[in-house]
């Protein structure tokens, strides 16, 4: 389904949740849970925490639908939903964000690592076990908001205007941000990519 298709048939669902359809909202759940559970557990580390977050951003989601106008996707919507849940989650459990970036398995998930896909060698894949460590390692140390950009932009796959959204700042910040986190995570890298 196209992303109009996709926005026009969760916003039917909404409407029928704002006429008073509960089982609308239960097929907009079933849709997005296992993307909002993703997202939280790059906060929160625990994974039945991470159930239990979700489940609560799921419940303010619901008792907000009625304010939600609709000018953004359901999911941009509900993704910034999930992120102030696990934020204010981890607030109160007075523990920093743990590292979200846990979750990148793969070089090849960002753009700069292309270089190390023909690697079958002993030296490539232990060149890429770095290169995949020093990447963990420079978002893990993104202030708040560059992590929160570059992992939404490039292991999400959300556009600029859709964390522009989610992340409730203006597109030129979006922007700004990812360049910023990108440049960090350059820097981090270039040196490993120069011994390759």
């Amino acid at each position: 389904m196209s992303q109009t298709g996709n926005r026009a048939s969760d916003q039917l669902l909404v409407e029928r949740v704002k006429a008073g359809d509960k089982h609308a909202f239960d097929l907009l759940v079933l849709k997005y849970q296992h993307r909002i559970i993703k997202l939280i557990l790059r906060y929160v580390k625990d994974p039945a925490e991470a159930m239990d977050v979700s489940q609560e951003a799921f419940l303010k989601a619901y008792r907000a639908l009625p304010k939600f106008r609709g000018e953004s996707a359901f999911y941009t919507w509900m993704y910034r939903i999930a992120i102030n849940t696990a934020k204010n989650h981890l607030v109160a459990a007075r523990r920093r964000p743990l590292d979200h970036a846990a979750e990148i398995s793969e070089p090849e998930e960002f753009e700069w690592h292309s270089s190390l896909q023909d690697s079958d060698s002993p030296e490539g894949k232990a060149m890429g076990e770095e290169l995949r460590e020093t990447v963990e390692r420079t978002i893990a140390e993104l202030p708040d908001e560059l992590r929160t950009a570059i992992v939404l932009r490039e292991i999400d796959g959300l556009s600029y205007e859709q964390i522009a959204q989610v992340m409730e700042c203006p597109l030129g910040t979006v922007r700004s941000r990812i360049f910023r986190a990108r440049e960090a995570l350059d820097k981090s890298i270039r040196p490993i990519m120069d011994e390759g």
